[in-house]
C-alpha cells in the first residue's frame, strides 16, 4: 500500500510541475487563472500528503485491521491497531526485505506484523499476485526445537506457559506418521507442504522441527483456529514488517498490546 501511495504521489508531483510549466502559455484569462489555481492547489496538496504518508507508513508507523479470529482473545476481528515499522530496523526500499539500524531484536511473545509468505497463499492468490499481511505471535527462533504435544507447546523440550492461548476445540487430534524420518518431516515443513494437509495432521501434535537460520516460528493465540507456521512453515526474517503497538479502535478496546 505504501509503495502505491508513493507512486501516486510522484505522479501528482510530475503533474504539478507540468501544470506550472504550461501555466503562462495556456492560462490567460482571469477565470482560467482562478480555475487553474484551485486545481493546482489540490494537486500540490495531494502529492505532498501522499508522499509524506507513504514515508511514514513505510518507515515509522502503519495502521492495520484484524481480518480473522486467529489471535482471539488477544486481538479480535475488526480491531484496528497501529504497528511500529522501525523497531526491528528500517526497511531498505526495493531490497527484498533488508533492514538497517534495528532498535531491538524480535523477542519470544512479540506480536508481529509480517508479509504473508507464498506458501500460505492459495494457488489462485499466487497466480494473481495477491499480497496479504498476517499478525501472529513469535514463539521460536533459529536453532530452536519446536514441538506440540496434545496442544501443549514445547521449545527445546521445555513446556511453555501461554496464558494468552485459547483452545476452542476440546478434541485432540493424534499424531499422524506421514514420514519415515525426522529429516523428511523437517524438509516438508520448511517447504510449506503442510499447508495443503487437513488441520488434523499438525494442529494438536506437531514436530519436532528445528527452526532454520534466519527464520521464526509464528503461532496464533487462538491456536485451534490459526493458520500459522505449523502449516506454511518457518517465517523468513525478510518478511517482518513491524511490531503491534496499540489498539485504537473500537474505543472500548483501546490499549497497549502486550
Amino acid at each position: 500500500m505504501e509503495i502505491k501511495l508513493f507512486i501516486i504521489g510522484c505522479i501528482l508531483f510530475v503533474l504539478a510541475m507540468i501544470m506550472l510549466a504550461v501555466k503562462k502559455k495556456f492560462v490567460k484569462t482571469e477565470k482560467a487563472q482562478k480555475t487553474f489555481e484551485n486545481v493546482y492547489s489540490w494537486v500540490d496538496t495531494g502529492w505532498t500528503a501522499l508522499i509524506i504518508a507513504s514515508i511514514i507508513m513505510y518507515f515509522i508507523i502503519q495502521a492495520f485491521k484484524i481480518p480473522t479470529g486467529s489471535m482471539r482473545s488477544t486481538l479480535l476481528e475488526k480491531d484496528h491497531l497501529f504497528a511500529t515499522k522501525f523497531v526491528y530496523g528500517f526497511r531498505i526500499p526495493f531490497s527484498d526485505g533488508k533492514r538497517i539500524w534495528p532498535m531491538k531484536k524480535v523477542k519470544q511473545g512479540d506480536i508481529v506484523i509480517f508479509k504473508c509468505p507464498p506458501e500460505a497463499l492459495s494457488t489462485i492468490e499466487r497466480t494473481e499476485g495477491i499480497s496479504k499481511d498476517y499478525i501472529k505471535r513469535c514463539m521460536a527462533f533459529a536453532g530452536d526445537k519446536v514441538e506440540i504435544k496434545d496442544k501443549d507447546l514445547y521449545i527445546n523440550d521445555k513446556k511453555i506457559k501461554e496464558p494468552y492461548v485459547q483452545h476452542i476445540d476440546t478434541e485432540i487430534y493424534k499424531n499422524f506418521n506421514l514420514f519415515e524420518t525426522r529429516e523428511e518431516y523437517q524438509k516438508a515443513w520448511e517447504e510449506g507442504k503442510f499447508a495443503t494437509l487437513p488441520p488434523a495432521f499438525v494442529r494438536d501434535n506437531f514436530g519436532p522441527v528445528i527452526v532454520p537460520e534466519g527464520h521464526y516460528m509464528m503461532l496464533g493465540d487462538n491456536r485451534d483456529a490459526s493458520f500459522d507456521s505449523r502449516y506454511w512453515g518457518p517465517l523468513p526474517d525478510k518478511y517482518l514488517k513491524g511490531r503491534a503497538l496499540i489498539v485504537y479502535w473500537p474505543l472500548k478496546r483501546i490499549r497497549i498490546i502486550s
